[in-house]
């Protein structure tokens, strides 16, 4: 039962993470908040966080026990890949994204401000994102699996893993009706989420 309890409470995280940054919602804010909306991004990441740290805590103190453990040669392995998922993720995201428009502060430096946009300026091809479309999202799931321990951490590393797949699906409806045909092709010459893959093809 306690299983259930936490998976669903992680479920219903996923959910609502994903329900506040989609496009019928944000749509609505837009509507609601006018020029205010530079500063539903920050706002997005200050809830996920404050909803996401008691969560982590509370799935921390569950009575759980080990059912695997990482000897020699493992050991080496994991950390291997443990260190190469953190220097993926962060080399992604403070070298080929954004971070201010990440945590929604270059939004709020903007507040006011009229500026347009082109897409195909927007669209990076560099590094890693000449790859794979999604390199922080892949460097999650690795750093997920190799922190797995207990029968808790493969139930919340399954829901989480489901959640990015997804996740990462809708965000490429998103990046298409904002970029269309640009990004069209980029999804057709760089793989989604496995890097070294033959890309999905339109």
């Amino acid at each position: 039962m306690e299983y259930l309890f936490i998976a669903s409470l992680w479920i219903a995280y996923c959910a609502l993470h994903s329900y506040l940054i989609s496009t019928g919602f944000t749509n609505l804010m837009t509507r609601l908040l006018k020029n205010y909306y530079a500063f539903y991004r920050f706002f997005y990441i200050l809830i996920s966080l404050i909803l996401l740290i008691p969560l982590i805590n509370f799935t921390a103190q569950s009575d759980s026990r080990i059912i695997i453990t990482y000897g020699y040669p493992l050991s080496i392995v994991r950390y291997a890949l443990i260190s190469g998922s953190l220097l993926m993720f962060f080399w992604a995201f403070f070298f080929n994204y954004d971070s201010l428009s990440f945590f929604g502060i270059r939004q709020i430096l903007n507040f006011g401000k009229s500026k347009k946009i082109n897409p195909s300026e927007e669209i990076k091809r560099n590094g890693l994102l000449g790859i794979m479309r999604h390199p922080m999202y892949f460097a999650l799931i690795l750093y997920l699996w190799c922190q797995t321990f207990r029968m808790m951490d493969i139930i919340i590393n399954m829901v989480l893993t489901i959640y990015v797949i997804i996740g990462t699906r809708l965000e490429e409806r998103k990046l298409v009706l904002e970029f269309g045909d640009i990004y069209i092709k980029y999804q057709q010459e760089v793989p989604m989420l496995i890097p070294f893959t033959k890309a999905k093809v339109k």
